[in-house]
């Protein structure tokens, strides 16, 4: 019924920029905290940004100033604007979303960023 689906990743050279998205589908839940997170391979998965359902957001130190969350709270969709592009936010880049209401959470499939050098 819940389906996350990201779209938006690529291959570009650092420096440069990219924007995911995350679109919520299949139901009319308010998906309170939408989360995105990555995962390199060989490494833990990590946190890098979230947003509430009234727009409080909240960042890792390692993308602070660089990445940009923001969400559409009509559509359910989540972005994920990444500028200023380094070699290390290499990963699959997941989106998570929390359902207060059934106290239950999704997760998208992920989509692939490289930053080459």
């Amino acid at each position: 019924q819940v389906q996350l689906v990201e779209s938006g990743g690529g291959l570009v050279q650092a420096g440069g920029s990219l924007r995911l998205s995350c679109a919520a589908s299949g139901s009319i839940f308010i998906f309170n905290v939408m989360r995105w997170y990555r995962q390199a391979p060989g490494k833990q998965r990590e946190f890098v940004a979230g947003v509430t359902n009234d727009a409080i957001t909240t960042y890792a130190d390692s993308v602070k100033g660089r990445f940009t969350i923001s969400r559409d709270n009509a559509k359910n969709t989540v972005y994920l604007q990444m500028s200023s592009l380094k070699p290390e936010d290499t990963g699959v880049y997941s989106c998570n979303a929390w359902v207060r209401s059934i106290r239950n959470d999704y997760w998208g499939q992920g989509t692939q960023v490289t930053v080459s050098s």
